[in-house]
């Protein structure tokens, strides 16, 4: 049966030193795995992974799993054939005769890119006689090399490799490349797109939902069950652990001056998510906060929350305003899940007059007088984990 191939760029990755085959075989792995009970086969070259399927295999699948997964700049759908000028011919007018070629083109260029310096013609040379053939077959076309509606790719390397319709991946590293991380996700549009931006970076994550059960409902935490499995699809399998959250809140409302309500909640949070990260293994918290959106995200808040655990804080979306973080949102998939109505324990217990700019001797004495660890170890040793 024959085969169809995919050619993957690799951008980023292919300008690494020494280690560029760690990030390359971490790579090929990450797309193996979605391709998991589908028959494909891996080759690589310089800047390059090409996959082989089965003619049957669905394509969909394919192209979808290779979209969506951090470290691919672009692929498509590849011709190869033999490293010989009647071939390229032959392979170049296979491509532009077809409909979804020739469907709305009234301008080509050919591009080339010769790998192999010692094929007979240089690059300007292959995309000249090409065009030249593709015009002999296609009188009523012409060419346009600056702003073309459609070109044919030829790369010319083992093999000479054609395609005309590049997918843009999502670029990135690959996902389990830079270590490994916790993010605090909860229910609205902000953690979501904070945790997607970290894993491009190729930070492999697990994720804490703070659940203030009857306070919220599991509405809510089936809310963000649907988050973290729609967060899947580029990182990969998750573990989401539901951290048990309303004595520690009852706690903060009945001990901490109202003002500071808030602020004492975040601290609790990213106390337990140190605690958490800890005991799993991760080197960092990811948070969704962007500076100065609210009132607990203000300079002087965000260095109280610092101050509470060891470990660091990523904030990808610090200098994002709203709307870009909503472009995001809708961009990966998460928006629509992130507005459904369900308030999560940040929501509910909001005080309406919270501090902005709070004193850091002041409301870390407040922290400390609250005698609250006890409580947040309870939390963690009652959190339930589940496997996404």
């Amino acid at each position: 049966m024959d085969k169809e191939i995919y050619l993957v760029k690799l951008g980023e990755i292919a300008l690494k030193g020494q280690n560029r085959n760690f990030f390359e075989k971490k790579l090929k792995d990450n797309i193996k795995f979605k391709l998991r009970g589908h028959k494909t086969y891996f080759t690589k070259q310089k800047g390059r992974f090409f996959i082989e399927t089965e003619e049957d295999v669905d394509h969909k699948v394919i192209e979808n799993a290779i979209a969506t997964t951090f470290g691919v700049v672009g692929f498509a759908k590849t011709l190869k054939v033999d490293k010989k000028v009647p071939k390229l011919i032959e392979g170049a007018l296979k491509l532009t005769s077809d409909n979804a070629f020739l469907d709305g083109c009234k301008t080509f260029k050919v591009e080339t890119v010769r790998s192999d310096k010692g094929f007979e013609l240089d690059s300007y040379g292959v995309s000249r006689l090409l065009g030249a053939e593709i015009l002999k077959a296609n009188p009523n076309l012409k060419v346009d090399v600056h702003n073309p509606d459609k070109v044919l790719y030829v790369e010319i390397r083992d093999k000479g490799y054609l395609y005309t319709t590049p997918i843009e991946g999502p670029k990135g590293l690959p996902v389990g490349s830079a270590g490994k991380a916790v993010v605090m996700l909860s229910g609205g549009i902000d953690s979501p797109v904070a945790s997607y931006l970290m894993a491009k970076r190729g930070l492999k994550q697990e994720a804490i939902y703070f659940h203030a059960y009857p306070y919220t409902s599991d509405k809510a935490k089936e809310k963000v069950i649907d988050l973290a499995k729609e967060l899947t699809k580029y990182h990969g399998p998750m573990i989401l652990h539901v951290v048990p959250f309303t004595d520690v809140q009852l706690h903060i409302k009945s001990h901490a001056d109202e003002r500071e309500g808030t602020l004492m909640m975040r601290a609790c949070m990213v106390a337990i998510s140190n605690i958490i990260a800890t005991k799993r293994d991760a080197l960092a918290i990811i948070s969704g906060e962007s500076l100065s959106q609210v009132a607990s995200q203000t300079l002087e808040s965000l260095a109280f929350t610092n101050s509470i655990g060891k470990l660091p804080i990523f904030r990808p979306l610090i200098g994002f305003d709203k709307q870009e973080i909503i472009s995001l949102a809708r961009k990966i998939g998460t928006y629509e899940t992130s507005i459904l109505p369900y308030d999560d324990c940040c929501t509910i217990f909001s005080p309406k007059n919270p501090i902005v700019r709070p004193n850091l001797e002041k409301v870390s004495a407040s922290y400390k007088q609250m005698n609250i660890e006890p409580l947040l170890e309870k939390a963690v040793e009652q959190t339930q984990s589940v496997a996404l």
